[in-house]
């Protein structure tokens, strides 16, 4: 699988699947442009010490070529000026479009709408779904004036696991709106070549899961006593294979519009997260979690 020669960019990058999917396509050898708030000399208002500077160096060791830009997916001339870089960088060749952003947990109130702050919500449908779509509007003209490239909407949850209500109304919106972002630009998309999904990880072990379990990726087995759950979760390399996998197959059109998982892709692709497994987080949230399989061995599902 190889990814020499192509132009990537993957929004949100600075951490959690966003650094994991650029390090997977670097690694596939892909030139990967970096994006986000945070950098070593100025933090994000999550405050966190990731920096889109420390991902594109992981892209470079991992044998692509990482480009850190700062960019606010909120401000359209901010993405009007990283859409203005890569003409200039790369002749304007952009092959692969990785939609990450987020950051709106700091805003989502697990509470019914009426009793939830309306400018958190309102400004998390910002952070969350706005940015996608300034991102779209200002970068698919170089897919599609390129032609045969990959969308890939990063959204939290498949169609089995966002049939059901999510806990809170602005992020229920949030992250059902990507997903169907991912389908209907097929339509769009599909008259020039380009191949649009959405695609979600499993139960992620991020920076911030980790600290919220107080492990790290070596110990983070020691999470489960505290939710049984972990034990299906997956590195954010997991999420990055398959975006690889996709980007290289030549054959990714009959995925087109399609709603997808890590998961799903690994069985179908025959990649691993870090530890050889292959984590199945949504058919086993289908079977126990959900379903009637509530003794079942997790070493089943991965």
């Amino acid at each position: 699988m190889t990814l020499d020669g192509q132009v990537a960019v993957v929004t949100g990058g600075t951490r959690g699947a966003g650094r994991g999917m650029a390090v997977e396509l670097g690694a596939a050898g892909a030139t990967v442009y970096v994006t986000g708030r945070s950098t070593r000399r100025e933090a994000s208002p999550l405050g966190r010490r990731e920096t889109i500077e420390e991902t594109a160096e992981l892209v470079t060791e991992a044998g692509g070529r990482g480009i850190a830009v700062r960019c606010d997916h909120m401000d359209p001339q901010d993405v009007r000026a990283l859409a203005a870089r890569i003409e200039a960088e790369q002749d304007g060749r952009l092959d692969i479009l990785v939609d990450d952003t987020w950051g709106g947990d700091q805003w989502i109130e697990w509470k019914p709408l009426w009793e939830h702050d309306l400018d958190k919500g309102l400004q998390a449908l910002r952070n969350g779904l706005e940015t996608h779509l300034i991102t779209l509007h200002t970068l698919l003209p170089l897919l599609v004036r390129r032609r045969g490239g990959l969308v890939v909407e990063i959204t939290d949850g498949d169609d089995m696991f966002n049939d059901r209500y999510r806990g809170s109304m602005f992020f229920d919106m949030i992250k059902v709106a990507l997903t169907r972002l991912g389908k209907m630009l097929k339509d769009e998309l599909d008259p020039y070549g380009v191949t649009s999904v959405s695609l979600t990880p499993g139960f992620l072990r991020s920076e911030e899961m980790l600290e919220h379990f107080g492990v790290t990726e070596e110990t983070w087995r020691d999470g489960i006593a505290k939710d049984r759950w972990f034990a299906i979760s997956e590195t954010p390399r997991y999420i990055g294979r398959a975006v690889a996998a996709l980007a290289a197959d030549p054959d990714r059109a009959r995925w087109s519009g399609q709603a997808l998982s890590s998961g799903v892709l690994a069985k179908h692709y025959g990649f691993t997260d870090l530890d050889g497994s292959q984590p199945e987080a949504s058919r086993y949230f289908a079977e126990v979690y959900f379903g009637d399989k509530k003794e079942a061995d997790v070493a089943d599902y991965r």
